[in-house]
């Protein structure tokens, strides 16, 4: 492992023209200390874990020196927000320090969020603060233990300095580690500007560093474009099938590698509700959990808008339209594990069935879906633990019926059925009250034990861990009044 002194920056990005970027340095916060860091994240950079306490280390990821090599930059794109296009967004608050490579060839681009204004900023203070920052942090790790593409998070460091939002919180900044932050709207300004070069350069770049095999197609630009619809669909899928809501689907918030970027006011299900909205700010509800895969699809449409400069209409239409088939395949094969079923004509029912029974009795996704795994296929098993999560029991006794006889049909074996299905069940997630309770600890307090307990127990979803029993249990009655939305 590695010491700080010894990482080795680039910043390919940065080469690119400066009409995509914007030099600008972090704005220093004062006296910074570490809040909470991820060792996994760690290790991603070579780092050894002892470096992360080192006044350096601390010192560089509150924005308050550079190391040789860094380059930092806020970059530039649009996006379609909330619908509606917005010319110019950008960098407001995150600020990229370059890439390194570890070990084992992989790069990964270092942000800094919460690092201060930067010409993207619109008015605002570029900072981040410490409630919004834990939610991230936690989220970014738990969301790729879950086995979802995401953005990790090495680390927040906090400050007393003040940040206005409803009230005077405390500023903080989460280092961010990527492949690449490029985003559909990093194509779009571009797009809407009338500039096809631009276009045509990050393509090629993207292209390059992310899709090689793709050069030497016939189409390489609709081949990139196909690529990342099946990306997305394959997102969207791991998404609803863990009952994850984003919350600001916006193309801006959109990776052109499939990767879960930009965290703000997500959500996990609790009781199962397809129109769930997690979003405060979200009144018309846009981006409720039921409309994400068909907002991913309409966002394609704008990313595929910006790619008809260099191919035909047609082309770039013809690239993306096998989304929905792609969505709708990795979403029910996502299911029918989690279900324990075999893809077959019983399936689809049995699931969107099930689905059903759980909207109409408010029964919660995650626990129900891990309780499943022990479900007792013998005729009459009663299967009472299940059971109890139902209000109208003779619903669930008719479904249960007809699951029971799909099981025994495909030849299912309890016990071997039960361990492929904890292994795609989480028993836990990162539920809003548990986020709460540490943002709540750390701002209070200073007392930052619970995310580091929380962050403990994240990585592990699919494990029993007995002595986090209580954190699989379904929400208090006070987790009804937490509200979050852009600001969060």
């Amino acid at each position: 492992m590695s010491k700080l002194e010894s990482l080795q920056f680039d910043n390919g990005f940065a080469r690119l023209p400066e009409s995509y970027y914007s030099r600008v340095c972090p704005t220093p916060v004062p006296a910074p200390y570490l809040v909470c860091h991820s060792p996994e994240a760690l290790r991603l950079l070579d780092l050894d874990e002892s470096e992360i306490t080192r006044p350096e280390m601390i010192a560089t990821l509150a924005g308050n020196q550079l190391l040789p090599g860094m380059d930092a930059i806020a970059a530039l794109y649009a996006g379609h927000q909330f619908g509606h296009f917005v010319p110019q967004l950008g960098d407001g608050r995150a600020i990229l320090l370059g890439e390194v490579k570890n070990a084992a060839g992989e790069g990964w681009e270092v942000q800094l969020k919460g690092a201060g204004r930067t010409p993207y900023s619109r008015g605002g203070d570029g900072r981040a603060v410490l409630r919004s920052s834990i939610r991230e942090f936690l989220c970014s790790e738990a969301m790729h233990a879950l086995g979802i593409p995401t953005t990790r998070a090495l680390a927040i460091v906090g400050s007393d300095h003040p940040v206005y939002r409803e009230d005077e919180e405390t500023a903080a900044l989460v280092t961010r580690l990527a492949p690449s932050f490029v985003r559909f709207g990093s194509f779009e300004v571009f797009y809407y500007r009338n500039q096809i070069e631009p276009i045509r350069e990050l393509a090629d770049y993207v292209i390059a560093r992310y899709y090689p095999e793709l050069a030497k197609r016939d189409e390489p630009y609709a081949e990139l474009l196909r690529e990342v619809g099946r990306r997305t669909a394959e997102l969207m899928a791991q998404w609803q099938a863990v009952g994850f809501s984003h919350g600001v689907m916006n193309t801006d918030n959109m990776s052109v590698l499939g990767l879960t970027l930009d965290y703000g006011p997500f959500g996990f299900l609790d009781a199962f509700d397809p129109g769930y909205i997690c979003n405060h700010s979200d009144s018309g509800g846009r981006y409720a959990f039921d409309q994400q895969p068909d907002v991913a699809a309409w966002n394609l449409t704008k990313l595929a808008q910006t790619f008809v400069p260099l191919l035909s209409v047609e082309t770039a239409s013809a690239a993306i339209a096998g989304y929905p088939q792609q969505f709708g395949q990795a979403y029910i094969e996502r299911m029918a594990a989690k279900f324990g079923l075999q893809l077959d004509g019983e399936t689809v029912p049995l699931v969107m069935d099930a689905l059903q029974l759980l909207a109409q009795n408010h029964v919660d996704y995650t626990i129900f879906l891990r309780r499943l795994c022990d479900f007792d296929s013998a005729e009459g098993a009663v299967n009472a633990t299940l059971r109890d999560l139902f209000l109208d029991r003779s619903a669930f006794d008719a479904w249960a019926f007809r699951y029971a006889g799909a099981l025994r049909a495909i030849g299912s074996v309890d016990t071997k059925r039960s361990m492929a299905m904890r292994a795609v069940n989480p028993k836990y997630i990162l539920r809003n009250h548990l986020a709460e309770v540490a943002i709540r600890r750390a701002a209070d307090h200073r007392d930052y034990s619970e995310i580091t307990r929380l962050h403990t127990l994240l990585l592990h979803p699919f494990d029993e861990q007995p002595e986090f029993e209580a954190y699989a249990a379904e929400p208090p009655d006070w987790a009804r009044q937490i509200e979050v939305s852009c600001s969060s």
